[in-house]
């Protein structure tokens, strides 16, 4: 599936931040397989004085800028075109539950696929024993790996409520997993929580969506957000698969790829500190745009 994407993010201080440096993950990810970057472009307004690419542990790409001189906003805005390969797994080749750590164990690599890296806490998202019990609550005996995946998914978008005025970014896991209220970043850091409580290693994934207007009905510009989502490692012969919770269901064609980690505080799609006194407020429009295929 080809995609153009375009994504504005416009940040307003009440006063000018004398300096700041940022690392920017915004861009769709190249991941062969997975998804081809065919083109991407990221413009920065105004123009910051310093600006390089980077690579991070977990292998996204970012961008380091650094601001001198005052300004009062600042606008990022990407365009891109990608062509989303990948489509869903059909098959459950997963081992079940109770064996997948012997396959944790097996694996002897601190690379940045190694399942170790997920399965405890992370800054932002560790295992409670609320989210335990719940994860434990929602899998039958003998179940495997990725059908454990699939279940805790299931529950959580059926008890949980999507509401952007329940939280914020800064929200801790366990105080939205209380409410059972949230957005797409909160569905996915508790479903991380609970899968890593039953034994199963799992990160966040930053991206877009793709969405469809209601029938009849125009499709706005600028009405897509950015997503997020959870991976999870299902044994050797599954590796990592992706679940998005908020829709309850397996990520496919629809969903574009920015960035993956731990959670949040890995992929956040801008990062950084401000020399500034006073409030500050940000503005985001993302177009998902499916391009049309040539019949030749």
């Amino acid at each position: 599936m080809l995609y153009d994407i375009r994504l504005k993010i416009t940040y307003s201080y009440d006063r000018p931040a004398i300096a700041g440096r940022h690392i920017l993950r915004l861009m769709p990810a190249d991941l062969p397989g997975v998804q081809r970057r065919i083109s991407g472009a990221l413009t920065i307004e105004p123009n910051p004085a310093e600006r390089r690419d980077m690579l991070d542990f977990f292998q996204n790409a970012g961008v380091e800028i650094a601001f001198r001189e005052a300004h009062d906003e600042i606008v990022f805005e990407v365009k891109s075109r990608v062509e989303r390969v990948a489509e869903a797994p059909s098959l459950d080749i997963s081992p079940p539950l109770p064996q997948l750590a012997r396959e944790i164990a097996d694996y002897r690599g601190l690379d940045a696929q190694a399942p170790h890296h997920f399965l405890g806490a992370s800054p932002r998202t560790a295992p409670s024993s609320a989210m335990t019990a719940y994860a434990e609550e929602a899998i039958r005996p003998g179940i495997t790996a990725f059908s454990a995946v699939c279940a805790v998914g299931e529950a959580l978008n059926r008890d949980m409520t999507y509401d952007p005025e329940a939280t914020d970014v800064d929200t801790p896991t366990e105080e939205a997993f209380a409410r059972r209220h949230g957005v797409c970043q909160d569905f996915a850091q508790i479903m991380i929580a609970c899968l890593r409580g039953i034994g199963i290693p799992a990160g966040y994934v930053s991206g877009f969506l793709r969405t469809n207007p209601p029938p009849g009905k125009p499709r706005l510009e600028g009405a897509d957000a950015m997503h997020a989502w959870v991976r999870a490692w299902c044994g050797w012969q599954t590796g990592w698969i992706e679940y998005d919770p908020t829709n309850a269901l397996i990520v496919g064609a629809d969903h574009i790829l920015i960035a993956r980690g731990r959670d949040y505080g890995d992929v956040s799609p801008v990062k950084g500190v401000l020399k500034i006194a006073g409030d500050q407020k940000s503005e985001q429009a993302v177009d998902v745009l499916p391009v049309p295929e040539v019949v030749a």
